[in-house]
């Protein structure tokens, strides 16, 4: 499969768009980034009207550690290896106690999707085995297909991947065109569901990593209303090491998507 790269994203959004018109920078977003003190861009690609506007166009090109965000890839691969057998397939605590207490426990894949539980994946990605995880990357063309240890290349910088690729991703995933089972992409994307109600639903995944004095954040996926996919990738950097990415990330994202007039179930 070809490459996500920013030509090959913005041209297959463009025709299904109609007019390149359709293809808007939004320099409004950016009191949300000046808000928080940080740098990063947002896409966001509403694909029933075709619509895609983007804030900091030459940041979307640029490629980052994927961090948390490679768990629905990992996700995928497990699945579809049949090293996940199912989403509520568990994995027993190997004892060691982190910092997130969470993950101080047996977590089903699902459990450990929704905590962002790096062990558990950690132990798929061994499971899954370094050249059948290569030759997922290589057929799906993600980010920089570049590998080191099996259980730390996506939080190690080694793996990169920009944010229009991610939003590729996100909506070859939706839309089942990704090399997986079917089955697979739908297991995946029901974790995914953050939060339904009868005026929308939110599916995304969360990523933080550390690069020297960088704190690179994302959050990625998509919001329903009415049955139509809205796809949206948030990345975002601070040195401050007291930056709160975990809530920023959350409200720069439904800050912007609040903006646009989602939530209220009419879009």
């Amino acid at each position: 499969m070809k490459r996500f790269g920013w030509i090959f994203l913005l041209a297959g959004l463009v025709m299904s768009a109609c007019s390149p018109n359709n293809v808007k920078n939004e320099p409004s977003w950016e009191k949300y980034f000046a808000e928080a003190k940080a740098e990063g861009c947002f896409m966001l690609f509403d694909n029933a009207q075709g619509s895609f506007k983007v804030y900091n166009i030459e940041r979307a090109k640029e490629r980052f550690l994927p961090a948390s965000t490679f768990k629905i890839f990992n996700s995928l691969v497990g699945m579809q290896t049949g090293a996940i057998t199912d989403t509520g397939m568990v994995i027993k605590w190997d004892g060691v106690t982190h910092t997130n207490p969470e993950w101080n426990q047996d977590l089903s894949m699902r459990q450990a999707f929704r905590v962002s539980a790096v062990p558990y994946f950690q132990e798929v990605a061994r499971r899954i085995g370094k050249d059948t995880m290569q030759f997922w990357i290589d057929s799906v063309g993600y980010g920089n297909k570049k590998i080191s240890k099996v259980d730390s290349f996506w939080l190690d910088n080694s793996l990169q991947i920009s944010p229009d690729e991610q939003l590729g991703f996100m909506k070859k995933l939706y839309f089942d065109q990704l090399p997986f089972h079917k089955t697979s992409m739908q297991y995946v994307r029901d974790v995914m569901l953050m939060e339904s109600n009868h005026k929308y639903k939110l599916s995304y995944k969360t990523g933080w990593g550390i690069v020297g004095k960088r704190n690179i954040g994302w959050m990625v996926g998509w919001i329903e209303e009415n049955n139509r996919p809205t796809f949206f990738v948030l990345n975002l950097e601070s040195e401050d090491p007291n930056f709160d990415m975990i809530n920023i990330r959350q409200k720069i994202t439904r800050d912007i998507l609040k903006q646009e007039g989602y939530f209220e179930g009419k879009m």
